[in-house]
């Protein structure tokens, strides 16, 4: 059984836990918990095959700095969902740095990531637009994007699928090294 490494990366408090619990639990947790670090674990078909997806739910504060550079180089292949809320521009801005800390320590810039526009379900509140995200993403070397919501179950397993997908596509091209990944825009 293939076995894949997600990273959850963004702003704390905009949704990056109620997204993996959603995705590894099917539920929708309503009250907010500031997250240390947790782990999941979830066993999954993606594209026909078999697979364990292990969920790393990160800190969204800059005190854990130094744990987010310990996973993202101890050498194994990570992929990385980057979180922001639609409706904080603050959780999109923080994100370009994110994404440079990720590629620095990585040593690449060709790494399997989807940009995240959280909380979809809140368009009454939405300051950043859908365009806003999709050029960013391209901006990104062609990144994957989605808008999603944990709450009401939109494009939750997408997020988890299409980093699998990813990986999935490049190392099934011949003479395609891991090392050699890059991001599709959806």
């Amino acid at each position: 059984m293939r076995q894949y490494k997600l990273v959850i990366l963004g702003s704390g408090g905009f949704g990056k836990s109620a997204l993996t619990v959603q995705f590894v639990q099917g539920i929708f947790v309503e009250k907010y918990d500031p997250t240390i670090e947790d782990s999941y674990r979830k066993q999954v078909e993606v594209d026909a095959h078999q697979c364990m997806l292990e969920t790393l739910d990160t800190a969204g504060t800059e005190q854990f700095t130094a744990v987010r550079d310990l996973y993202m180089k101890n050498g194994q292949v990570y992929l990385f969902a980057l979180v922001y809320s639609i409706t904080a521009q603050s959780t999109f801005n923080d994100l370009q740095d994110l994404r440079e800390q990720i590629l620095q320590v990585k040593d690449t810039d060709d790494v399997p990531m989807i940009l995240v526009g959280n909380k979809c379900d809140l368009e009454d509140e939405r300051v950043i637009g859908k365009e806003q995200g999709q050029n960013l993403a391209r901006q990104w070397n062609n990144c994957a994007f989605l808008e999603s919501s944990a709450k009401s179950k939109i494009n939750v397993n997408e997020i988890f699928y299409d980093l699998v997908q990813q990986i999935n596509r490049k190392t099934s091209v011949p003479g395609k090294a891991l090392k050699k990944l890059s991001c599709q825009l959806l």
